[in-house]
């Protein structure tokens, strides 16, 4: 549950963020923009739908239509910029409102685009794992994503109202500042992407740069989230306003009523920066302590004895039929260790695998509460099944029963030593 909490708010909060804010402007303006911005907002949920259902049911090319959604959203960003700082207003006269109504919903709709399928697929993605959606431990992943995409959410709709109250300048260097962030990470996955595709020639400094922006990616949504978290401290310490003399006395109160009119605005206005603020501390607190916490690591228990003889690896079905997980290792040519674990499922049956999956590779598996858990993805494994194909199932190792003990065959396991290198 955790796990699937910590990876909904790095997947969405950045897309979630940057959309708020964007909000700000359209809300500002008239009906038609209102429209258009939401316009855009739907489009990009259908795109991301849709992206969604390819992904699943077909073998398409779905990094390259991720990669088009990017450059899409790195070509609105360019011109959003200066859009919002007027400076093709002249050029544009009465037209100059709706590019920029239009650019936002185009921007904002790409942020979606490229946020939303991984919170879709994530109920499919138990499924696939094995897990029925009446169980317990579908409920409780699902829970814990459905919560990750709520809490950003009402972060966004605290960074929103937070954004309202700012001054118009300030709010511009903040929203330019969070959509140059999030460009030079967009525009790196561009990179990567037409690099491994071999459209831009493989230079060396480039791939070099590329690689370091991809790989501390997690950078760059804490630099979103401290420059989401300077709107509502600015609102909370009163001195960064909206500009309408309600902090700074530019136009102080000409009767008690209109004083007490101030007070209110000051204390909704605090409350609100109050809320922005305690979310983004909690998705920062999500993204560092308690991802350390679920990501600790989980040592995996050592190979117990086994007999090898004339190609047959023998162990007796003694040691391993108490139900618990047996972990085996072999030693393939090329000095390739090959893990396989043994558990005993029922009265007659045994679930015998590598200790690796198609999905997860090689990390293996591990014994919690009795269970059988991925140490990768922390998918529980239905212990009838181990020894099946599908999902984060171990991959089946064929085995025999023979004089009370159970033979494996090392060439099967010969066979399979390219999992493991």
């Amino acid at each position: 549950m955790v796990h699937y909490f910590i990876v909904a708010i790095q997947s969405s909060l950045v897309a979630v963020i940057l959309t708020a804010l964007l909000f700000v402007p359209a809300s500002a303006g008239d009906l038609k923009g209102k429209k258009i911005f939401a316009s855009g907002c739907a489009a990009g949920a259908v795109a991301a739908l849709i992206l969604a259902i390819l992904r699943r049911t077909t073998a398409l090319n779905i990094g390259k239509l991720n990669t088009w959604i990017l450059s899409v959203s790195v070509l609105g960003a360019l011109v959003f910029i200066p859009l919002l700082w007027g400076v093709f207003r002249k050029k544009l006269s009465g037209l100059y409102e709706t590019v920029l109504s239009y650019t936002g919903a185009v921007l904002a709709g790409t942020l979606i685009a490229g946020a939303l399928p991984t919170l879709l697929l994530m109920p499919s993605d138990f499924i696939l794992a094995g897990q029925s959606v009446f169980s317990t431990e579908f409920l409780l992943k699902s829970a814990g994503a459905l919560a990750g995409f709520l809490g950003t959410f009402l972060i966004g709709l605290g960074v929103f109202h937070a954004g309202k109250g700012l001054r118009p300048l300030v709010f511009k260097l903040l929203l330019s500042a969070g959509l140059a962030v999030n460009l030079v990470s967009q525009t790196a996955n561009v990179v990567q992407f037409l690099l491994a595709r071999r459209v831009i020639p493989m230079i060396r400094w480039l791939f070099r740069i590329v690689m370091n922006i991809v790989n501390h990616r997690e950078l760059f949504i804490f630099a979103g989230i401290f420059l989401a978290l300077l709107l509502p401290l600015g609102l909370l310490a009163g001195t960064l306003g909206s500009g309408k003399g309600r902090y700074t006395g530019e136009k102080p109160p000409r009767n008690p009523a209109e004083a007490r009119k101030v007070r209110a605005f000051i204390r909704r206005d605090r409350l609100r920066g109050a809320f922005a603020a305690l979310g983004l501390a909690v998705a920062f607190f999500s993204l560092t302590s308690l991802k350390a916490w679920d990501e600790r690591a989980v040592t995996l228990s050592p190979a117990e004895p086994m007999t090898i003889a004339g190609g047959e690896i023998i162990i007796p079905l003694e040691q391993v039929e108490d139900g618990h997980l047996h972990r085996f290792a072999w030693n393939a040519s090329g000095g390739v260790e090959v893990r396989f674990i043994v558990i005993r499922k029922n009265a007659v049956a045994y679930g015998v695998g590598l200790d690796a999956c198609d999905i997860c590779g090689n990390t293996g598996y591990y014994e919690r509460r009795d269970e059988v858990i991925c140490r990768l993805c922390d998918v529980v494994m239905n212990k009838s099944t181990i020894g099946f194909k599908g999902g984060c199932n171990p991959v089946p190792l064929a085995y025999t029963v023979r004089d009370g003990s159970m033979i494996v065959r090392t060439g099967d396991l010969e066979k399979e030593k390219t999992r493991f290198q």
